[in-house]
């Protein structure tokens, strides 16, 4: 079951293969009856459908814009139907987003939701239904045969907080692989060991007091008496990383400290999980992220960090900062040709990812920089000082050209505009922030 998307609003050594964190293994098929109980009695995360009324809970992977630009390059006409599968739905959280994206720009396609809890279905299906979407099927399977279910072919796969939790995550990755159009492309999340700091310790403790063979809801209240009398000392305690998981219900609490099957990927692992599979990175989400040199201000340091592969260079920014709990990626078929339309071509047409330009203006500092928040680190990032104007006239309308001829007039030549835009672009699409839009 995922956990909340990325930025959602709610809220060592390097192995080739993914390092196992769990507790004394109890066997694959317990392990595994464990997490179907689990899920069946504590469907992730917990919702409620009646407050699709008030929210629409954003995040990543699966922004539909995100998906136009990091998997499709903005390449893809949006007339284009789009068919999407999100393997191991949960409650919902990404289906939802994605269809309700999908419908409001009256995008057509499908979006096919496959998990095995027939309780979370329940929980998506009502979801959908309060938001009266048309485009969104739910199918009862299990995502290590889903080759049973004859789904056919996907332009886009979602698989967010998932794999970590199969007992083959190779094999179930290769599996969406072969269900992923040649064209196609997926986004995937996975847990980080680093930001995960003090869970897995927990779950040591945990798999000693409350076995897996224990009921579920005992089990929990075990949980429940030791987070209450959880030392200072405990490093859950200093760990800022944690949202929903701790303040998400008994759904929450049970999936961070009771899951019977919880992988940790590093970077350097995921790019081994995602080479088995015939799988090429197109994003890490946020690509300035996994840069070090936004963390590491020494002008040596930075020259030795440029001449590094972007694999090790990824590696060094988790090293560094030590605060990543999860790893985004959009990924496409490894040999697939890049497509990737030009942010400097006159008719592209740059596109706000969700916050508004002028909202985004306002969090320019007077030295321009603009805080971003990378998980619980917050960095100052620098951009040109025209940006604060450039921004509130994104409107995902107006072309490059057109963003050139209104600063004309403000005594900003062609040449200079050039120059600008590329600097606020790179750097506001390392952010997330500033994307280009799909053709019609």
């Amino acid at each position: 079951m995922p956990p909340p998307r990325h930025g959602s609003v709610a809220s060592s050594c390097r192995a080739e293969g993914p390092m196992e964190t769990t507790g004394s293994d109890v066997g694959g098929d317990a392990r595994d009856g464990g997490l179907a109980a689990q899920y069946e009695a504590y469907p992730y995360p917990e919702r409620d459908p009646r407050e699709e009324k008030k929210r629409l809970l954003i995040g990543s992977p699966s922004h539909l814009r995100e998906i136009d630009y990091w998997v499709f390059g903005a390449t893809r006409p949006r007339s284009r139907p789009l068919r999407a599968l999100v393997a191991g739905c949960g409650t919902g959280d990404g289906a939802i987003m994605l269809a309700t994206h999908m419908s409001r720009e009256g995008r057509p396609g499908e979006v096919v939701c496959v998990d095995r809890s027939e309780h979370a279905l329940r929980i998506a299906r009502e979801r959908a239904q309060m938001r009266g979407l048309e485009n969104i099927r739910f199918v009862t399977g299990d995502l290590t045969r889903l080759d049973t279910l004859d789904l056919g072919v996907f332009d886009y796969i979602d698989c967010c907080g998932v794999l970590h939790h199969l007992p083959d995550p190779d094999a179930a990755l290769s599996g969406l692989t072969a269900m992923l159009a040649p064209d196609g492309g997926m986004g995937l999340m996975v847990y980080a060991p680093y930001g995960r700091t003090g869970v897995y310790m927990l779950q040591d403790a945990l798999a000693r007091l409350a076995p897996l063979d224990d009921p579920p809801a005992r089990r929990l209240d075990v949980a429940r008496r030791v987070m209450r009398h959880l030392p200072a000392t405990a490093w859950l305690r200093q760990n800022a990383n944690f949202g929903d998981h701790l303040t998400g219900g008994d759904a929450g609490l049970y999936d961070l400290l009771l899951n019977p099957r919880d992988r940790a990927y590093d970077v350097t692992a995921l790019f081994g999980l995602l080479d088995r599979a015939g799988l090429s990175v197109a994003c890490l989400m946020e690509p300035l992220r996994y840069d070090p040199a936004l963390l590491l201000a020494d002008p040596r340091l930075r020259a030795r960090i440029r001449d590094l592969p972007e694999r090790q260079r990824a590696a060094v920014a988790e090293d560094v900062a030590g605060n990543m709990a999860t790893h985004v990626v959009y990924v496409t078929r490894a040999g697939a040709p890049v497509r990737r339309a030009d942010p400097m071509a006159p008719d592209s047409v740059p596109v706000m990812r969700e916050i508004p330009g002028a909202e985004l203006a306002k969090q320019i500092t007077p030295d321009d920089r603009l805080p971003f928040a990378f998980g619980t680190l917050v960095v100052p990032v620098a951009v040109p000082p025209q940006t604060r104007g450039f921004l509130p006239l994104i409107d995902g309308e107006r072309t490059v050209a057109d963003l050139a001829a209104i600063m004309e007039p403000r005594g900003i030549s062609a040449a200079r505009f050039a120059t600008i835009w590329r600097t606020m672009f790179t750097t506001l699409s390392g952010l997330n922030r500033v994307l280009l839009r799909a053709p019609r």
